[in-house]
């Protein structure tokens, strides 16, 4: 048995929990869609063919701004053939995933999920193979409520009020030489300002995000974002981070370790963005949307699920359908304590993403729907997660990794809401040995109780929910005691926990 001590001061906050933090993605790609949200003449599926029970899970995630339709696939999109009367929308092959687009969902029928899952637009325009003329075309329609040929082309086409988008992605990924239209730097930053600009004129209201690094191990990366932000500092509001993880060839504590590289990355973009700033004399702060991240096992997509061919271009093909474990899952929650640590700079996040594709939720088609393991420590974070993030400090014997060199055993974030006294401990233990006493110093919160525990582990860390086993994981709850200003609690190894406290 190891111990581990903690020390939580409300005074000393990081920044406001935005919801944001919690949002999600769905991209046109596999199988989220199409059998995904929306399968007409399935037994739970709406009078506009969208699954009630997916939209039933979604809605216990807790999911907040819904970044669409991509991801990859926007860079190739033409966002015309999303509207209009479904019968004379076009079928286009899409490159990004090497499948066919239907487009039978498009930009209205998504926005009617989103109001049915009582969550918010996030428009991303295609800088790939288009620019700044047809992202202000899209914006005219969304956003306009009337007096024009397009907004009144929405109007016929059933949404009398505009869509009233208020975050728009400019592009996706375009440092990635995988990216349609991919280009350089300089390139993209210059493409990106000129398309900001022109929308800011339209609609002052509305908030950007550019395009950062991919992910921290691109070899542009660091340069990508000032080369960019020195053409967009002054119009944009937040730029993006990427991060997918895995497992690699057996090393668990590297996993384990995963957010570590999140920490970094963050923290490196932020300098970035500062530098730029400091460099123009600028008051104004560029905030970060890490508007993907997840675990994704890419190995096994290269190798098992790519789709080639010139004469195969499958709809709706079975893309990225991760099945999780429980050390995913584990590891998945320590990615969210990273989001949380740095709520002061992170102003928007999305789960990339919801359903079937590197997915918490999973369905059959014409059978059940069912939470993977990583549907967990969302849905707990964003129900409990309220206030104020509050940094803890944390005392814990260290691990030694061969990716990150040695690390804390434990790692936690809280939130605390002044007004209400509602507080929330989040901690994960990377320990694969033995179990950790924790000794938590919550003094400082006055007298409290303990409302709830939760706690995500397995003794097989490589248990997994399926289709024939679609409840073989489920949070349990923690050993805790609260003695004298102190919160006691044992964690086994390869663990995820929330703790939730509340004035006495």
């Amino acid at each position: 048995m190891t111990t581990a001590r903690l020390t939580l001061d409300p005074r000393f906050p990081i920044g406001a929990v935005r919801r944001r933090l919690f949002g999600g993605f769905v991209e046109h790609l596999g199988r989220h869609v199409y059998d995904g949200i929306y399968e007409p003449g399935h037994p739970e599926a709406d009078e506009q063919g969208f699954r009630r029970d997916v939209l039933e899970l979604v809605r216990e995630l807790g999911v907040s701004t819904i970044r669409y339709p991509g991801g990859n696939f926007v860079s190739g999109f033409r966002w015309e053939d999303s509207v209009g009367p479904r019968a004379q929308r076009p079928r286009r092959l899409d490159l990004a995933w090497h499948s066919t687009e239907t487009n039978e969902i498009g930009l209205h029928e998504f926005a009617d999920w989103l109001d049915k899952a009582g969550s918010d637009l996030m428009l991303a325009v295609n800088l790939g193979t288009r620019g700044t003329l047809e992202a202000l075309d899209l914006l005219e329609y969304s956003n306009v409520p009337g007096g024009t040929t397009l907004s009144q082309q929405r109007i016929d086409n059933g949404r009398a009020e505009p869509f009233a988008v208020r975050v728009w992605c400019l592009g996706n990924e375009m440092d990635g030489p995988w990216q349609l239209g991919h280009r350089s730097a300089d390139d993209y930053g210059k493409i990106a300002s000129q398309t900001a600009k022109g929308m800011r004129q339209l609609d002052p209201s509305i908030e950007l995000v550019v395009c950062g690094s991919s992910g921290a191990s691109m070899p542009t990366f660091g340069e990508w974002e000032r080369v960019v932000l020195e053409h967009t500092y002054d119009d944009v509001d937040m730029i993006s981070c990427h991060a997918y993880y895995q497992e690699h060839d057996g090393d668990i504590d590297s996993f384990l370790a995963s957010s570590v590289d999140t920490d970094r990355f963050i923290e490196a973009v932020v300098a970035t963005a500062d530098h730029v700033g400091a460099v123009r004399g600028s008051a104004k702060r560029i905030e970060i949307s890490f508007d993907e991240w997840n675990i994704w096992y890419q190995t096994r997509f290269h190798d098992v699920d790519q789709i080639t061919g010139v004469d195969n271009w499958p709809v709706a093909p079975r893309l990225l359908e991760d099945v999780y474990s429980a050390l995913d899952a584990v590891v998945f929650g320590s990615l969210m304590i990273s989001l949380l640590k740095h709520a002061d700079r992170v102003a928007s996040a999305s789960l990339a993403q919801l359903v079937n594709v590197i997915a918490p939720i999973m369905t059959e088609p014409g059978g059940p729907s069912w939470r993977q393991t990583t549907f967990f420590p969302f849905a707990i974070t964003s129900r409990l997660a309220q206030g104020d993030a509050v940094r803890l400090q944390v005392e814990a014997p260290l691990i030694g990794t061969e990716k990150f060199g040695a690390v804390p055993a434990v790692d936690a974030v809280a939130t605390h809401d002044a007004e209400t006294g509602a507080t929330a401990i989040f901690v994960v233990h990377r320990g694969r040995e033995e179990a950790v006493d924790l000794a938590i110093d919550v003094s400082g919160l006055g007298d409290v109780e303990i409302v709830e525990t939760h706690l995500l582990h397995d003794d097989d860390p490589y248990a997994r929910n399926t289709l024939d086993e679609p409840e073989r994981v489920q949070p349990g709850t923690v050993a805790a005691r609260l003695d004298g200003g102190i919160l006691h609690v044992s964690l086994p190894p390869i663990a995820w926990a929330a703790l939730s406290l509340a004035r006495a």
